[in-house]
Protein backbone atom coordinates (compact mmCIF):
# COMPACT_ATOMS: atom_id res chain seq x y z
CA UNK A 1 0.00 0.00 0.00
CA UNK A 2 2.83 2.37 0.87
CA UNK A 3 4.23 1.63 -2.12
CA UNK A 4 1.07 2.59 -4.27
CA UNK A 5 0.77 5.70 -2.45
CA UNK A 6 4.44 6.78 -2.98
CA UNK A 7 3.89 6.30 -6.66
CA UNK A 8 1.15 7.60 -7.26
CA UNK A 9 1.56 11.58 -7.66
CA UNK A 10 4.08 10.96 -10.02
CA UNK A 11 2.28 8.25 -12.26
CA UNK A 12 -0.93 10.81 -11.83
CA UNK A 13 1.13 13.96 -13.08
CA UNK A 14 2.48 11.60 -16.01
CA UNK A 15 0.94 12.54 -19.46
CA UNK A 16 -1.44 9.92 -21.23
CA UNK A 17 1.19 9.99 -23.98
CA UNK A 18 4.25 8.66 -21.81
CA UNK A 19 1.67 6.63 -19.89
CA UNK A 20 0.08 4.74 -23.39
CA UNK A 21 4.34 4.71 -24.10
CA UNK A 22 4.62 1.98 -21.80
CA UNK A 23 1.79 -0.23 -22.32
CA UNK A 24 2.43 -0.33 -26.00
CA UNK A 25 6.13 -2.05 -25.08
CA UNK A 26 4.39 -3.92 -22.28
CA UNK A 27 1.90 -5.15 -25.17
CA UNK A 28 5.25 -6.03 -27.57
CA UNK A 29 6.49 -7.95 -24.95
CA UNK A 30 3.87 -9.52 -23.83
CA UNK A 31 3.90 -11.13 -27.60
CA UNK A 32 7.44 -11.78 -27.43
CA UNK A 33 6.93 -13.88 -24.53
CA UNK A 34 3.77 -15.78 -25.20
CA UNK A 35 5.00 -19.15 -25.17
CA UNK A 36 6.60 -18.57 -22.11
CA UNK A 37 3.30 -17.09 -20.51
CA UNK A 38 1.26 -20.08 -21.89
CA UNK A 39 3.62 -22.34 -20.51
CA UNK A 40 3.15 -21.31 -16.98
CA UNK A 41 -0.81 -20.74 -17.18
CA UNK A 42 -1.11 -24.67 -18.30
CA UNK A 43 1.41 -25.64 -15.73
CA UNK A 44 -0.47 -24.26 -12.77
CA UNK A 45 -3.93 -23.89 -14.27
CA UNK A 46 -4.00 -27.23 -16.01
CA UNK A 47 -5.78 -26.10 -19.09
CA UNK A 48 -4.43 -26.72 -22.87
CA UNK A 49 -1.91 -24.73 -24.33
CA UNK A 50 -3.64 -23.72 -27.25
CA UNK A 51 -6.42 -22.42 -24.57
CA UNK A 52 -4.05 -20.80 -22.77
CA UNK A 53 -2.77 -18.73 -25.57
CA UNK A 54 -6.07 -17.98 -26.58
CA UNK A 55 -6.84 -16.12 -22.79
CA UNK A 56 -3.24 -14.37 -23.73
CA UNK A 57 -4.55 -12.98 -26.76
CA UNK A 58 -8.21 -11.48 -25.09
CA UNK A 59 -6.10 -9.95 -22.24
CA UNK A 60 -3.62 -8.62 -24.84
CA UNK A 61 -6.61 -7.04 -26.54
CA UNK A 62 -7.55 -4.93 -23.35
CA UNK A 63 -3.87 -3.88 -23.14
CA UNK A 64 -3.66 -2.46 -26.72
CA UNK A 65 -7.16 -0.73 -25.85
CA UNK A 66 -4.77 0.86 -23.29
CA UNK A 67 -2.49 1.96 -25.05
CA UNK A 68 -5.26 4.81 -26.65
CA UNK A 69 -5.82 6.29 -23.48
CA UNK A 70 -5.18 10.06 -24.48
CA UNK A 71 -7.99 9.54 -26.55
CA UNK A 72 -10.03 7.85 -24.42
CA UNK A 73 -9.30 10.85 -21.68
CA UNK A 74 -10.48 13.59 -24.21
CA UNK A 75 -13.05 15.51 -22.11
CA UNK A 76 -15.30 17.78 -23.52
CA UNK A 77 -15.12 21.79 -24.08
CA UNK A 78 -18.47 24.40 -24.48
CA UNK A 79 -17.62 27.92 -25.28
CA UNK A 80 -19.84 30.52 -23.57
CA UNK A 81 -22.11 28.35 -21.94
CA UNK A 82 -23.00 31.96 -20.79
CA UNK A 83 -21.95 35.31 -21.10
CA UNK A 84 -17.90 35.14 -21.53
CA UNK A 85 -18.14 31.77 -19.53
CA UNK A 86 -16.79 28.80 -20.73
CA UNK A 87 -17.18 24.75 -19.29
CA UNK A 88 -15.03 22.24 -19.63
CA UNK A 89 -15.00 18.36 -18.39
CA UNK A 90 -11.87 16.10 -17.64
CA UNK A 91 -12.05 12.73 -16.38
CA UNK A 92 -9.33 12.63 -13.48
CA UNK A 93 -7.63 9.24 -11.78
CA UNK A 94 -9.24 7.45 -8.54
CA UNK A 95 -6.08 7.13 -6.47
CA UNK A 96 -4.82 3.82 -6.25
CA UNK A 97 -7.31 0.98 -6.71
CA UNK A 98 -6.83 -2.92 -6.63
CA UNK A 99 -8.00 -5.81 -8.41
CA UNK A 100 -8.93 -9.41 -7.06
CA UNK A 101 -8.75 -12.00 -9.67
CA UNK A 102 -9.51 -15.91 -9.91
CA UNK A 103 -7.78 -18.89 -10.81
CA UNK A 104 -9.48 -19.73 -14.62
CA UNK A 105 -8.13 -17.06 -15.93
CA UNK A 106 -4.92 -16.13 -14.26
CA UNK A 107 -3.63 -13.75 -17.25
CA UNK A 108 -6.47 -12.39 -18.66
CA UNK A 109 -8.85 -11.15 -16.08
CA UNK A 110 -6.21 -9.09 -14.28
CA UNK A 111 -5.30 -7.57 -18.19
CA UNK A 112 -9.17 -6.83 -17.81
CA UNK A 113 -8.20 -4.38 -15.03
CA UNK A 114 -4.72 -3.05 -14.66
CA UNK A 115 -3.40 -1.72 -17.69
CA UNK A 116 -6.47 0.86 -18.55
CA UNK A 117 -6.71 1.79 -14.54
CA UNK A 118 -2.66 2.34 -14.89
CA UNK A 119 -2.80 4.14 -18.42
CA UNK A 120 -5.84 6.21 -16.59
CA UNK A 121 -3.29 7.09 -13.97
CA UNK A 122 -3.89 5.15 -11.12
CA UNK A 123 -1.76 3.12 -9.33
CA UNK A 124 -2.82 -0.78 -8.62
CA UNK A 125 -2.77 -3.22 -6.72
CA UNK A 126 -3.37 -6.91 -7.85
CA UNK A 127 -4.06 -9.52 -6.07
CA UNK A 128 -4.31 -12.74 -7.81
CA UNK A 129 -5.37 -16.23 -7.48
CA UNK A 130 -3.00 -18.52 -5.04
CA UNK A 131 -3.62 -21.48 -7.18
CA UNK A 132 -1.84 -20.40 -10.31
CA UNK A 133 0.02 -16.73 -9.30
CA UNK A 134 3.22 -17.10 -11.76
CA UNK A 135 1.70 -16.05 -15.00
CA UNK A 136 0.66 -12.74 -13.48
CA UNK A 137 4.12 -12.36 -11.54
CA UNK A 138 5.91 -12.80 -15.00
CA UNK A 139 3.20 -10.38 -16.59
CA UNK A 140 4.40 -7.77 -13.41
CA UNK A 141 8.50 -8.26 -14.66
CA UNK A 142 7.36 -7.34 -18.31
CA UNK A 143 5.49 -4.33 -17.26
CA UNK A 144 8.83 -3.27 -15.08
CA UNK A 145 10.58 -3.93 -18.28
CA UNK A 146 8.54 -2.01 -20.16
CA UNK A 147 9.49 1.30 -18.22
CA UNK A 148 6.26 0.90 -15.61
CA UNK A 149 7.67 3.41 -12.65
CA UNK A 150 8.44 0.86 -9.12
CA UNK A 151 4.83 1.23 -6.80
CA UNK A 152 2.40 2.04 -9.81
CA UNK A 153 1.78 -1.72 -10.59
CA UNK A 154 2.29 -3.41 -6.75
CA UNK A 155 1.22 -7.79 -6.77
CA UNK A 156 0.34 -9.03 -2.95
CA UNK A 157 -0.69 -12.84 -2.36
CA UNK A 158 -3.16 -14.22 0.38
CA UNK A 159 -6.57 -15.67 0.72
CA UNK A 160 -9.12 -13.61 2.66
CA UNK A 161 -7.27 -12.20 4.79
CA UNK A 162 -5.23 -10.26 2.21
CA UNK A 163 -9.08 -9.42 0.20
CA UNK A 164 -10.48 -8.25 3.68
CA UNK A 165 -7.66 -5.94 4.02
CA UNK A 166 -8.10 -4.42 0.38
CA UNK A 167 -11.55 -4.20 1.25
CA UNK A 168 -11.11 -2.33 4.06
CA UNK A 169 -8.21 -0.14 3.39
CA UNK A 170 -9.32 3.64 3.73
CA UNK A 171 -6.60 4.62 1.06
CA UNK A 172 -7.81 2.40 -1.94
CA UNK A 173 -10.68 3.88 -3.52
CA UNK A 174 -11.79 1.48 -6.01
CA UNK A 175 -11.92 -2.91 -6.22
CA UNK A 176 -12.40 -4.87 -9.26
CA UNK A 177 -13.45 -8.21 -8.51
CA UNK A 178 -14.35 -11.46 -10.51
CA UNK A 179 -15.24 -14.81 -9.14
CA UNK A 180 -17.83 -16.67 -7.83
CA UNK A 181 -21.78 -14.60 -6.93
CA UNK A 182 -21.65 -15.52 -3.13
CA UNK A 183 -18.05 -13.86 -3.02
CA UNK A 184 -19.04 -10.78 -5.73
CA UNK A 185 -21.90 -10.24 -3.24
CA UNK A 186 -19.45 -9.74 0.06
CA UNK A 187 -16.84 -7.85 -2.18
CA UNK A 188 -19.40 -5.24 -3.15
CA UNK A 189 -20.90 -4.96 0.37
CA UNK A 190 -18.30 -5.27 2.46
CA UNK A 191 -16.06 -2.75 -0.04
CA UNK A 192 -19.39 -0.06 -0.66
CA UNK A 193 -20.03 0.21 3.51
CA UNK A 194 -16.43 1.08 3.77
CA UNK A 195 -16.82 3.76 0.90
CA UNK A 196 -15.20 2.23 -2.38
CA UNK A 197 -16.31 2.04 -5.69
CA UNK A 198 -16.99 -1.37 -6.76
CA UNK A 199 -17.37 -3.81 -9.74
CA UNK A 200 -17.60 -7.39 -8.68
CA UNK A 201 -18.49 -9.96 -11.09
CA UNK A 202 -20.02 -13.09 -10.11
CA UNK A 203 -21.16 -16.24 -11.75
CA UNK A 204 -23.43 -17.54 -14.00
CA UNK A 205 -26.07 -20.42 -15.89
CA UNK A 206 -25.33 -19.33 -19.31
CA UNK A 207 -28.10 -20.50 -21.54
CA UNK A 208 -28.28 -21.36 -25.58
CA UNK A 209 -31.62 -21.72 -27.23
CA UNK A 210 -31.66 -23.75 -30.14
CA UNK A 211 -34.08 -23.30 -32.37
CA UNK A 212 -35.89 -26.16 -35.04
CA UNK A 213 -34.77 -24.21 -37.97
CA UNK A 214 -30.92 -24.07 -36.87
CA UNK A 215 -27.93 -25.81 -38.13
CA UNK A 216 -27.61 -28.93 -35.46
CA UNK A 217 -24.41 -29.54 -36.42
CA UNK A 218 -23.29 -25.97 -36.57
CA UNK A 219 -25.05 -25.69 -33.25
CA UNK A 220 -23.70 -29.08 -31.75
CA UNK A 221 -19.99 -28.02 -32.49
CA UNK A 222 -20.57 -24.49 -30.97
CA UNK A 223 -21.51 -26.31 -27.64
CA UNK A 224 -19.02 -28.58 -27.30
CA UNK A 225 -16.39 -25.67 -27.05
CA UNK A 226 -18.34 -23.61 -25.68
CA UNK A 227 -19.15 -26.32 -22.44
CA UNK A 228 -15.66 -28.37 -22.76
CA UNK A 229 -13.48 -26.18 -23.74
CA UNK A 230 -11.00 -25.36 -20.21
CA UNK A 231 -12.69 -27.92 -19.02
CA UNK A 232 -15.50 -25.94 -18.61
CA UNK A 233 -13.96 -23.55 -15.72
CA UNK A 234 -15.15 -20.20 -17.64
CA UNK A 235 -18.05 -17.55 -16.72
CA UNK A 236 -18.97 -17.36 -19.78
CA UNK A 237 -19.08 -21.44 -20.79
CA UNK A 238 -22.34 -22.67 -22.39
CA UNK A 239 -23.89 -25.07 -19.93
CA UNK A 240 -27.35 -25.42 -20.31
CA UNK A 241 -28.36 -26.16 -24.00
CA UNK A 242 -32.09 -25.64 -24.53
CA UNK A 243 -33.57 -26.90 -27.68
CA UNK A 244 -37.31 -26.07 -28.77
CA UNK A 245 -39.23 -28.69 -29.39
CA UNK A 246 -38.37 -32.42 -28.61
CA UNK A 247 -37.28 -33.22 -32.02
CA UNK A 248 -34.73 -30.54 -32.36
CA UNK A 249 -33.67 -32.22 -28.72
CA UNK A 250 -33.49 -35.53 -29.96
CA UNK A 251 -31.42 -34.50 -32.86
CA UNK A 252 -29.40 -32.30 -30.85
CA UNK A 253 -28.34 -35.12 -28.29
CA UNK A 254 -27.50 -37.92 -31.22
CA UNK A 255 -25.51 -35.23 -32.50
CA UNK A 256 -24.26 -34.45 -28.82
CA UNK A 257 -23.46 -37.18 -27.82
CA UNK A 258 -20.63 -39.10 -29.55
CA UNK A 259 -19.08 -35.34 -29.74
CA UNK A 260 -18.58 -35.41 -25.61
CA UNK A 261 -17.66 -39.26 -25.59
CA UNK A 262 -14.55 -38.91 -28.14
CA UNK A 263 -13.37 -35.99 -26.56
CA UNK A 264 -9.41 -35.84 -26.20
CA UNK A 265 -8.67 -35.57 -22.53
CA UNK A 266 -4.89 -34.98 -21.56
CA UNK A 267 -2.25 -33.13 -19.42
CA UNK A 268 -1.62 -29.68 -20.91
CA UNK A 269 1.47 -30.79 -22.01
CA UNK A 270 -0.42 -33.27 -24.73
CA UNK A 271 -0.37 -31.06 -27.84
CA UNK A 272 -3.48 -33.54 -29.26
CA UNK A 273 -5.60 -32.43 -25.98
CA UNK A 274 -8.85 -30.73 -26.53
CA UNK A 275 -9.61 -30.70 -22.66
CA UNK A 276 -7.22 -30.65 -19.71
CA UNK A 277 -8.05 -31.27 -15.79
CA UNK A 278 -9.73 -30.14 -13.36
CA UNK A 279 -7.91 -27.00 -11.38
CA UNK A 280 -7.61 -29.03 -7.83
CA UNK A 281 -8.66 -32.12 -6.19
CA UNK A 282 -11.39 -29.92 -4.44
CA UNK A 283 -12.96 -28.72 -7.80
CA UNK A 284 -12.66 -31.79 -9.18
CA UNK A 285 -14.54 -33.96 -6.23
CA UNK A 286 -16.95 -31.00 -6.14
CA UNK A 287 -17.77 -31.05 -9.98
CA UNK A 288 -18.47 -35.24 -9.50
CA UNK A 289 -20.95 -34.43 -6.71
CA UNK A 290 -22.99 -32.51 -8.93
CA UNK A 291 -23.08 -35.47 -11.36
CA UNK A 292 -24.25 -37.54 -8.38
CA UNK A 293 -26.72 -34.60 -7.76
CA UNK A 294 -28.13 -34.78 -10.91
CA UNK A 295 -28.57 -38.46 -10.87
CA UNK A 296 -30.27 -38.84 -7.65
CA UNK A 297 -32.67 -36.04 -9.36
CA UNK A 298 -33.80 -38.14 -12.13
CA UNK A 299 -32.27 -36.34 -15.01
CA UNK A 300 -30.96 -38.48 -17.84
CA UNK A 301 -27.00 -39.06 -17.88
CA UNK A 302 -26.62 -39.21 -21.32
CA UNK A 303 -22.45 -39.56 -21.21
CA UNK A 304 -20.80 -39.90 -17.46
CA UNK A 305 -17.68 -38.04 -17.03
CA UNK A 306 -17.42 -39.75 -13.54
CA UNK A 307 -14.36 -42.05 -13.03
CA UNK A 308 -12.59 -40.42 -16.17
CA UNK A 309 -9.13 -41.71 -15.79
CA UNK A 310 -6.13 -41.53 -18.05
CA UNK A 311 -2.77 -43.94 -17.78
CA UNK A 312 0.45 -42.19 -16.53
CA UNK A 313 -1.86 -39.42 -14.95
CA UNK A 314 -4.27 -41.70 -12.47
CA UNK A 315 -3.84 -39.04 -9.69
CA UNK A 316 -4.86 -36.27 -12.19
CA UNK A 317 -7.81 -34.21 -11.27
CA UNK A 318 -9.46 -35.21 -14.40
CA UNK A 319 -13.34 -34.98 -14.98
CA UNK A 320 -15.08 -36.95 -18.64
CA UNK A 321 -17.14 -34.65 -20.74
CA UNK A 322 -20.63 -35.22 -18.89
CA UNK A 323 -24.05 -34.60 -20.70
CA UNK A 324 -27.23 -34.15 -18.91
CA UNK A 325 -30.74 -34.67 -20.96
CA UNK A 326 -34.15 -33.97 -19.51
CA UNK A 327 -32.85 -31.23 -16.70
CA UNK A 328 -35.58 -30.08 -15.13
CA UNK A 329 -35.43 -26.17 -13.55
CA UNK A 330 -35.61 -27.72 -9.95
CA UNK A 331 -32.65 -29.87 -10.08
CA UNK A 332 -29.71 -28.42 -8.40
CA UNK A 333 -27.62 -29.32 -11.53
CA UNK A 334 -29.63 -26.49 -13.14
CA UNK A 335 -29.86 -23.71 -10.61
CA UNK A 336 -26.18 -23.69 -9.12
CA UNK A 337 -22.95 -22.93 -10.95
CA UNK A 338 -21.02 -26.17 -11.60
CA UNK A 339 -17.80 -25.06 -13.12
CA UNK A 340 -16.80 -27.92 -14.43
CA UNK A 341 -17.21 -29.87 -18.38
CA UNK A 342 -20.92 -30.70 -17.40
CA UNK A 343 -23.61 -29.95 -19.74
CA UNK A 344 -27.34 -29.98 -18.81
CA UNK A 345 -30.02 -30.14 -21.84
CA UNK A 346 -33.37 -28.42 -20.70
CA UNK A 347 -36.37 -29.14 -23.17
CA UNK A 348 -38.55 -26.38 -24.44
CA UNK A 349 -41.71 -26.49 -26.12
CA UNK A 350 -41.80 -23.53 -27.58
CA UNK A 351 -39.25 -20.14 -28.19
CA UNK A 352 -41.27 -17.93 -25.29
CA UNK A 353 -40.73 -21.07 -22.88
CA UNK A 354 -36.80 -21.34 -23.46
CA UNK A 355 -37.36 -17.18 -22.96
CA UNK A 356 -38.69 -17.79 -19.64
CA UNK A 357 -36.53 -20.03 -18.69
CA UNK A 358 -33.41 -18.20 -18.89
CA UNK A 359 -35.45 -14.98 -16.96
CA UNK A 360 -36.74 -17.29 -14.32
CA UNK A 361 -32.76 -17.71 -13.45
CA UNK A 362 -30.72 -15.76 -11.01
CA UNK A 363 -27.87 -15.27 -12.99
CA UNK A 364 -27.85 -13.05 -16.49
CA UNK A 365 -24.44 -13.41 -17.46
CA UNK A 366 -24.31 -14.23 -21.39
CA UNK A 367 -26.58 -16.28 -23.34
CA UNK A 368 -26.98 -17.58 -27.20
CA UNK A 369 -29.18 -18.35 -29.93
CA UNK A 370 -29.21 -20.28 -32.74
CA UNK A 371 -31.52 -20.43 -35.42
CA UNK A 372 -31.23 -18.79 -39.45
CA UNK A 373 -34.34 -16.98 -38.27
CA UNK A 374 -33.60 -13.02 -38.54
CA UNK A 375 -36.89 -12.37 -37.11
CA UNK A 376 -36.58 -14.68 -33.71
CA UNK A 377 -33.09 -13.42 -33.56
CA UNK A 378 -33.22 -10.00 -33.09
CA UNK A 379 -36.53 -10.58 -31.04
CA UNK A 380 -34.51 -11.93 -28.64
CA UNK A 381 -31.37 -9.69 -28.53
CA UNK A 382 -33.60 -6.84 -28.04
CA UNK A 383 -35.87 -8.53 -25.27
CA UNK A 384 -33.90 -11.12 -23.47
CA UNK A 385 -32.86 -10.25 -19.79
CA UNK A 386 -29.08 -11.11 -20.03
CA UNK A 387 -25.89 -9.02 -20.49
CA UNK A 388 -24.50 -10.39 -22.98
CA UNK A 389 -26.11 -11.77 -26.38
CA UNK A 390 -24.47 -13.93 -28.82
CA UNK A 391 -26.55 -14.66 -32.16
CA UNK A 392 -25.01 -18.27 -33.53
CA UNK A 393 -22.00 -17.37 -31.46
CA UNK A 394 -21.57 -19.50 -28.46
CA UNK A 395 -19.18 -17.49 -26.33
CA UNK A 396 -20.05 -13.65 -26.88
CA UNK A 397 -17.83 -12.02 -24.94
CA UNK A 398 -17.76 -8.48 -26.12
CA UNK A 399 -14.13 -7.46 -27.56
CA UNK A 400 -12.02 -4.60 -25.57
CA UNK A 401 -13.05 -1.90 -26.98
CA UNK A 402 -16.18 -3.31 -25.64
CA UNK A 403 -17.44 -3.89 -22.12
CA UNK A 404 -18.11 -6.97 -20.53
CA UNK A 405 -20.97 -7.60 -17.86
CA UNK A 406 -24.09 -9.68 -17.04
CA UNK A 407 -26.98 -8.56 -15.06
CA UNK A 408 -29.04 -9.42 -12.54
CA UNK A 409 -27.07 -11.65 -9.72
CA UNK A 410 -23.93 -11.77 -12.31
CA UNK A 411 -22.23 -8.36 -11.73
CA UNK A 412 -22.46 -6.16 -8.36
CA UNK A 413 -22.23 -2.54 -8.52
CA UNK A 414 -22.74 0.00 -12.23
CA UNK A 415 -20.16 -0.27 -13.79
CA UNK A 416 -19.07 -3.56 -16.68
CA UNK A 417 -15.36 -4.12 -16.93
CA UNK A 418 -12.87 -2.91 -19.42
CA UNK A 419 -13.33 -1.19 -22.63
CA UNK A 420 -15.56 2.17 -22.26
CA UNK A 421 -16.85 1.35 -18.97
CA UNK A 422 -13.59 0.74 -17.37
CA UNK A 423 -12.66 4.03 -18.43
CA UNK A 424 -15.53 5.43 -16.47
CA UNK A 425 -14.84 2.93 -13.35
CA UNK A 426 -10.88 3.97 -12.89
CA UNK A 427 -11.75 7.82 -13.11
CA UNK A 428 -14.01 10.28 -11.86
CA UNK A 429 -15.47 13.13 -13.95
CA UNK A 430 -14.48 17.24 -12.80
CA UNK A 431 -16.35 19.58 -14.79
CA UNK A 432 -15.05 23.57 -14.58
CA UNK A 433 -16.63 26.59 -15.82
CA UNK A 434 -14.24 29.49 -16.05
CA UNK A 435 -14.93 33.04 -16.79
CA UNK A 436 -12.53 35.82 -16.37
CA UNK A 437 -12.29 39.39 -15.48
CA UNK A 438 -13.05 41.07 -18.78
CA UNK A 439 -16.71 39.47 -19.04
CA UNK A 440 -17.65 40.40 -15.20
CA UNK A 441 -19.63 42.72 -14.90
CA UNK A 442 -19.94 44.68 -11.18
CA UNK A 443 -22.52 44.19 -8.70
CA UNK A 444 -23.59 40.85 -6.84
CA UNK A 445 -25.77 38.30 -8.38
CA UNK A 446 -28.37 36.63 -5.76
CA UNK A 447 -30.60 34.65 -8.19
CA UNK A 448 -29.46 31.13 -9.36
CA UNK A 449 -26.97 31.02 -12.28
CA UNK A 450 -29.80 30.57 -15.47
CA UNK A 451 -27.25 31.35 -17.80
CA UNK A 452 -29.06 33.25 -19.80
Amino acid sequence: MESAKKALPGWANTTPMKRARVMFKFKELLEKNAEELARLISLEHGKVHDDALGELARGIDCVEFACGIPQLLKGEFSRNVGPSIDSYSDRQPLGVVAGITPFNFPAMVPMWMYPLAIACGNTFILKPSERDPSAPMFAWQLLMDAGLPEGVLNVVHGDKEAVDTILDHPDIKAVSFVGSTPIAEYVYQRGTKAGKRIQALGGAKNHMVVLPDADLDQAADALMGAGYGSAGERCMAISVAVPVGDKTADALIAKLKPRVEALKIGPATDKDAQMGPIVSKVQRDKIVGYIDAGVEAGAELVVDGRGFSLQGYENGFFVGGTLFDHVKPDMKIYREEIFGPVLSVVRAKTYQEAVDLIHGHEYANGTAIFTRDGDAAREFADKIEVGMVGINVPLPVPVAYHSFGGWKRSIFGDHSIYGPEGVHFYTRLKTVTTRWPAGIKNGAEFSFPSMK
